[in-house]
């Protein structure tokens, strides 16, 4: 099995923590060459400093945006390119704030549009010239198990990463031929910051840590969290050459939660 990634650069985005910065490791061991990009320059730097680094040619840097600010994004990243084009783009950033749907203000729809689906299409647009010349390209999107089955109190969040599902599914059509391929990764409960907030809205509500964390764990079958390194596993499997006819779909990693077939 091909995993090799020697020779490649990967753009992590959300790369300072959880998910992110396991998914930089995971590729880095795999060979690539990494950029992670977040708006923690002080944690970005020492990541940097701790990737693997065993291949020859292989560095890794940062750089410092803000998914909700499009037009610096966009510069941003036309920077990296300028130096080094990207062949694989791992899209990830943080879940709107926990809430019931029928009184979500419009305006936290817009601003959880913007930072997912409008900034993954601004960083693809960015990439996709170096994977279609490299005739190589794997854009993986970290989005949620909620795109098969919603979670309560998370409307808003749902309604976006539905979003994302789309966008996604529609792009793996277009962008196959060229050799490249579109996934999303499900992460289901996972040791994230994500989840730490989570269970921080509930314990406010009056409920202890223990009773929260065993309510979610009461519906996953491995009766555990996830670590993110098993999240980044699957995540750098898709990046990889071995991977090349899986296209357009979207993988749970989740201990058995999600019930339904598809």
């Amino acid at each position: 099995m091909d995993l090799r990634l020697t020779g490649r650069h990967a753009l992590v985005c959300g790369a300072s923590q959880g998910l992110g910065r396991a998914t930089a490791f995971e590729l880095a061991e795999l060979g690539a060459s990494v950029t992670l990009l977040s708006r923690s320059a002080d944690a970005l730097a020492a990541l940097a400093a701790e990737l693997p680094a065993r291949q020859p040619g292989q560095t890794h840097s940062h750089v410092v945006a803000d998914m909700l600010d499009t037009d610096a994004l966009a510069a941003t990243v036309g920077e990296v390119i300028g130096d080094h084009a990207v062949h694989v783009l791992v899209n990830n950033s943080g879940g709107p704030p926990p809430g019931p749907l029928w009184n979500a203000e419009p305006e936290a729809f817009l601003t959880a549009y913007r930072q997912h689906v409008i900034a993954a299409q601004v960083l693809t647009q960015a990439c996709l010239p170096g994977m279609r010349e490299a005739r190589y390209g794997r854009i993986v999107n970290i989005i949620s198990t909620s795109v098969k089955e919603p979670i309560p109190n998370l409307g808003v969040s749902n309604t976006t990463r539905a979003a994302m599902a789309g966008w996604a599914k529609t792009l793996a059509s277009e962008v196959a031929p060229d050799g490249i391929t579109v996934n999303n990764v499900l992460p289901g409960y996972t040791r994230t910051p994500r989840l730490q907030s989570l269970v921080d809205a509930s314990v406010k509500a009056g409920r202890t840590r223990e009773e929260v964390e065993r309510g979610l764990l009461a519906s996953v079958p491995a009766a555990r969290f996830a670590e993110p390194s098993e999240v980044a596993a699957l995540i750098a499997f898709l990046a990889s050459p071995a991977a090349g006819y899986i296209n357009g779909t979207s993988i749970a990693v989740d201990g058995g939660r999600t019930r339904g077939l598809s």
